[in-house]
């Protein structure tokens, strides 16, 4: 009894120790989604009283010491602005709002988020005003939201007010305020957020925060200056530029047009500092410290206060309709699989971290990080007009790569400020959302396992678990994977084998990363690698290898994904075995076969004659350099509607890498002729896909035609309606130009609702496969991350994941699913008529049950 006694004891404790972590967590978490901004204010303000006392500036960073310079001046003109004698009838045409934060908040807000958008946009020195406006406008009301059921009663007591009624109301409302201020205290958060969702607030809409946002960037291009460094001689005067400046440039849009448009470019100086400090800007979508809220409803569900929303719709009120109209038990599922996905913690790999750190400081340049240092612009050294011409075709061509350069480098130091913040943390969760289709992504846009290898490498699983001999065999596998090189296309066998015939590489590897042999820079997914190798390097020092504890989370990666579920679609015993639905000794490599039949095409057409065929040329350059590389990116996104422009630039890029080709032209037309011939191999190798995919898009275009956009019902229960309506443009007046708002229409475009309804069904499918997953593995007590078509858990639970997503797979394609499709939309679009289903082969799905390299 005293044994007992004593147990029941020490479990209290340490659920009271747990509890009490837990709300000291949630109260920093509070925090940092309500302070962000306040905090960064108050750092400003004591940066300033520090230069007013020592009449000097503070030891800062770049961007810092630029903001210190310029929070003043702005905060100045915002305060003059909003006490201006004509502000009421200037707001309402320019600037609504401008009044609703304290000057110096406002002004931290726009300096930051201006910095912000250079440092994430793909153009260089420049960002579009109507985005810079809208960002900014939006990063406003939303401080405003946070803030306003605190300070909406601030007031109140200080009227004297003589109506019983309304002093009634002014008592109400100055207890509330204390009980807001009193839950708060007591961390009681799910209260305040009850009271916050029940005080009335109209958003401000898109044109509000536009003119906001215009007015804001007009005073920042006011006061904001750039100094040369003290480099020239005291008798010339300093040489002081403006920082930002208002513009028209012709830029490419995202559709593929050209427009004159309204930019801020920032001056040249801010960027050569920019991409070393972006550590320092504020980042308020981080990864929380406790889990995310429940999904309850379409905005009820992730952060505590910042706005988090079930579904990224991009604006479609129909989608939005759709979601917020379909009833909670409907729901149900999608809500479990978001939360499953959001209680997965995570921790920073602090190895990893360190030897990303070392690369990076000395440069980058290895392991897939880009080089720090910017592509020399070539000198003219002849005026021969054709050399001139050359020469000018290289400046535009080094100008660029140091564009896409700078890009790079910006989203490299954003990712590791968000690793360093969060390396000390024991652990942290991402809380997820979807897009239309269906698919999950995390919220926060940085540091996450969708991301790249450094990415994958830095991040592991916060909780630990040991191995045991499965899991020590799967880590092997999985760093066999890793690797990559066709390793991974090995049997199970055969990766084991490779990895026992290179210990010594994983050894120095884990080691001696960056002074060994450092094999493991030679992996296709090198970061995601050296992780392995510690891992696996640790435990074969052991005297217990089995009992070692693994927080690396190990994949299982579905074979070309998307053909894997047309072939269930459509039942095709050849495509099915293709894409390893059914068992084999190997993996069969979808992509090697097409590389294979391109290549039988390209043989058979240079042996024509190149006078009356001018592709057997190209046939003859090309034929050396068909490989399962170059094929693949198109394959993959065959089933996702690429078009022949698309499958075209995918090779082309293929083409550069390999280097054989240099003359632009030759290059662009070996391009035109590998697309070819690469989409008309893959029509012959995946007939049965190629019926399906024509059958969706033909249903689309039918219900497009009638000027309905294509809407659908997934088999968890999501309603999807595809958003491509013509835009109409929306134009308003601001302070700094004239803005043309883009607002959705009421006309759909027909060929956009058909091209893209195909690749946008099969990914609703393979979303759907991924959150039923989820929700088993959880069921299981297994720990789960999805990345589309990519599952991910402990190396010891693969086993048993491995049997769960089979399962589902086969439990999903059990349903009718397009029937079920067929009789929706003969139910939806009454008086419609619809081309009959593709036929169906005899596939036995129960094949996938038994098929090892289905996922692998």
């Amino acid at each position: 009894m005293k044994n007992f006694y004593r147990s029941s004891v020490k479990k209290r404790v340490k659920v009271e120790i747990e509890k009490r972590n837990y709300y000291l967590l949630r109260r920093r978490q509070i925090k940092a989604e309500t302070e962000a901004w306040e905090k960064m204010t108050e750092e400003y303000r004591e940066f300033q009283r520090e230069m007013c006392e020592k009449k000097l500036a503070p030891n800062l960073p770049y961007v810092k010491s630029l903001f210190a310079g310029w929070f003043e001046p702005l905060s100045k003109a915002i305060e003059k602005e909003q006490k201006s004698p004509n502000t009421k009838k200037h707001q309402e045409a320019y600037a609504p709002y401008i009044d609703s934060l304290p000057a110096d908040k406002m002004a931290i807000i726009v300096m930051h988020k201006m910095m912000g958008l250079l440092m994430m946009g793909h153009e260089y020195r420049y960002v579009r005003v109507v985005q810079a406006a809208i960002q900014i406008g939006m990063a406003v009301e939303l401080e405003v939201r946070i803030q306003t059921f605190l300070e909406k009663t601030k007031n109140c007591s200080k009227k004297k007010v003589l109506i019983q009624a309304q002093q009634d109301v002014t008592k109400e409302n100055e207890m509330l305020r204390k009980r807001v201020k009193t839950l708060i205290k007591r961390k009681r958060i799910m209260e305040v957020q009850k009271i916050l969702r029940n005080e009335e607030y109209q958003p401000w809409g898109r044109d509000k925060q536009a003119k906001l946002g215009c007015r804001l960037i007009e005073l920042l291009t006011e006061i904001a200056y750039v100094q040369s460094p003290a480099s020239q001689s005291a008798d010339t005067p300093p040489d002081i530029r403006p920082a930002f400046r208002h513009l028209f440039k012709i830029v490419a849009m995202e559709s593929g047009h050209v427009r004159k448009c309204g930019v801020i470019e920032c001056d040249k100086m801010i960027l050569t500092g920019l991409e070393r400090t972006a550590r320092h800007m504020i980042i308020p979508y981080v990864p929380m410290l406790v889990p995310p809220r429940k999904w309850k409803g379409y905005d009820c569900g992730g952060h505590f206060f910042l706005p988090s929303y079930l579904m990224r719709t991009h604006g479609s009120r129909q989608q939005q309709d759709a979601v917020k109209n379909a009833p909670t038990t409907q729901m149900h599922k999608i809500y479990e699989a978001l939360d499953t996905l959001g209680n997965t913690k995570w921790r920073v790999n602090k190895r990893l971290l360190h030897v990303v750190e070392s690369i990076w400081a000395a440069g980058g340049d290895i392991a897939g990080l880009v080089n720090r240092e910017d592509v020399s612009i070539p000198d003219l050294n002849s005026e021969d007009s054709s050399e001139i011409r050359e020469w000018r075709w290289s400046v535009r061509k080094a100008k660029k790569m140091n564009q896409e350069l700078h890009s790079q480098r910006c989203d490299i130091e954003l990712k590791l400020s968000v690793a360093r913040r969060m390396k000390d943390e024991e652990g942290f969760y991402y809380p997820h959302n979807l897009d239309f289709r269906g698919r999950a992504y995390p919220m926060h846009p940085h540091l996450n396992h969708l991301s790249s290898d450094l990415c994958r490498g830095i991040l592991e699983f916060a909780e630990g678990r040991p191995l045991g001999k499965s899991g020590l065999r799967w880590l092997r596998i999985h760093l066999a994977n890793l690797y990559g090189a066709g390793v991974e296309k090995l049997s199970y066998d055969g990766r084991l084998e490779y990895v026992e015939n290179h210990l010594n590489d994983i050894i120095d590897s884990a080691d001696n990363p960056l002074g060994g042999n450092r094999w493991w820079l030679t992996a296709e997914d090198p970061f995601q690698c050296l992780a392995a190798c510690i891992n696996l390097s640790e435990t074969l020092k052991s005297s217990s290898p089995h009992t070692v504890i693994s927080h690396l989370p190990v994949h299982q990666d579905g074979s070309c994904n998307g053909l894997q579920h047309y072939a269930a679609l459509g039942r095709d015993s050849l495509e099915a075995a293709a894409v390893n639905l059914v068992a084999g000794e190997k993996p069969s490599d979808v992509y090697s076969e097409i590389a294979a039949r391109v290549h039988d095409i390209m043989q058979r057409d240079s042996e024509k004659d190149s006078t009356s065929y001018p592709n057997a040329l190209l046939a003859k350059i090309l034929i050396g350099q068909v490989n399962r590389k170059l094929v693949k990116q198109t394959v993959m996104t065959s089933v996702y509607g690429v078009t022949f422009i698309g499958a075209r630039e995918q090779i082309k890029r293929r083409l550069l890498e390999k280097g054989h080709i240099t003359d632009d032209q030759l290059l662009f037309s070996a391009s035109c002729y590998a697309a070819r011939v690469t989409l008309e191999a893959l029509g012959e190798i995946f007939e049965a896909a190629r019926g399906t995919m024509c059958w969706l898009g033909d249903c689309a275009k039918v219900i497009a035609s009638e000027n309905q956009p294509v809407r659908w019902t997934t088999p968890l229960g999501l309603p999807v309606v595809q958003p491509y309506f013509k835009t109409k443009r929306h134009i308003i007046k601001t302070s700094l130009q004239v803005l043309a708002l883009q607002r959705e229409g009421s006309m759909v475009e027909v060929k956009k609702q058909r091209t893209a309804f195909p690749p946008n069904f099969v990914h609703s499918l393979d979303g759907t496969h991924m959150m039923m997953t989820a929700i088993a593995c959880r069921d299981a007590g297994l720990r789960f991350a999805g990345v589309h078509d990519s599952f991910w858990t402990h190396a010891c639970d693969i086993d048993k994941m491995n049997q769960i997503l089979r399962e589902k797979f086969v439990e999903l394609y059990s349903i009718p699913i397009l029937e079920n499709l067929l009789e929706s939309f003969q139910t939806t679009y009454p008086g419609l008529e619809f081309p009959p289903l593709p036929k169906r082969g005899d596939f036995d799905l129960n094949e996938v049950l038994k098929s090892p390299y289905f996922f692998n």
